[in-house]
């Protein structure tokens, strides 16, 4: 996946938010909180995608070919992944990840703040 490809696809996610930051990364986010978070690697030439999961997907994705604990998230306690390396995930196998991040994070807001957003 590129990162227009990327963009674009968080885009269509309800209620979302786009932000460059932390070194030049494209982030998006939904209610205010980081779903998604992308940046080239310079060792590499893949886009890094990290994401948050649930803990059973945490504990399985981590053992994958070119998917890690997301770097500072996950050192903290955080479930989040990174698609770093090949193979990694596949375009559509990202994008569930993707919209599954979205909706465990939007899911985390306060009921009213989920309403005030359109995702009741």
């Amino acid at each position: 996946m590129t990162e227009d490809e990327y963009d674009a696809f968080c885009n269509g996610l309800p209620a979302t938010t786009h932000v460059t930051q932390w070194g030049n990364s494209s982030v998006w986010k939904v209610g205010g909180k980081v779903f998604a978070i992308a940046g080239w690697n310079k060792t590499r030439s893949k886009l890094g995608i990290s994401f948050k999961v649930s803990d059973l997907s945490f504990a399985i994705l981590q053992e994958q070919p070119g998917l890690r604990p997301a770097p500072y998230l996950a050192s903290r306690g955080m479930t989040w992944i990174q698609d770093y390396a090949d193979p990694g995930l596949d375009d559509e196998g990202l994008k569930l990840y993707l919209r599954e991040s979205h909706r465990l994070v939007a899911d985390g807001l306060s009921r009213q703040r989920r309403k005030d957003l359109g995702l009741d």
